[in-house]
């Protein structure tokens, strides 16, 4: 039998609850006993998508609201990040390497580009004034289960 679970929470979009946030995944995700390194990846895809949310979706407005869910089925983790902000006016352009929409802060632009290196499937929904959906997808090779 294939093996199922799932998680949500939501916090507020404070910059300090990116560290949670990854905690949060790693730990459920620890239920598929990865290698360090891939545990390593998902709290790095994780960081790169909480910390969109917070700096483009809310633009630093600590009442915004950011989602974060996760699904096990078998050896895959699928990790949703959502916001309720101010959406992406162009995906295409946003997902290219070292772009910024704010080239003021000390960022490089690669937030998508390192969840789309270190997950194995990366989709971005966005909806001016509706916010960003980011849907991460991780297989775990080493993992065995029963049928």
């Amino acid at each position: 039998m294939v093996e199922k679970n799932y998680m949500k929470v939501e916090f507020l979009s404070k910059s300090t609850n990116e560290s949670f946030a990854r905690v949060v995944v790693a730990a459920f995700a620890s239920q598929l006993d990865p290698t360090i390194e891939e545990l390593s990846d998902i709290k790095t895809a994780v960081s790169e998508a909480v910390t969109n949310a917070i700096i483009h979706g809310y633009e630093y407005n600590n009442d915004g609201i950011v989602i974060v869910e996760a699904t096990i089925e078998g050896n895959r983790i699928e990790i949703i990040v959502e916001d309720k902000g101010k959406g992406i006016p162009d995906i295409k352009k946003a997902m290219e390497p070292f772009y910024t929409s704010k080239p003021d802060l000390e960022r490089s632009g690669m937030g998508f580009t390192v969840m789309e290196t270190f997950m194995d499937e990366l989709i971005v929904e966005s909806q001016l004034g509706k916010g960003t959906r980011v849907k991460m997808t991780k297989v775990f090779n080493s993992v065995v289960y029963k049928e």
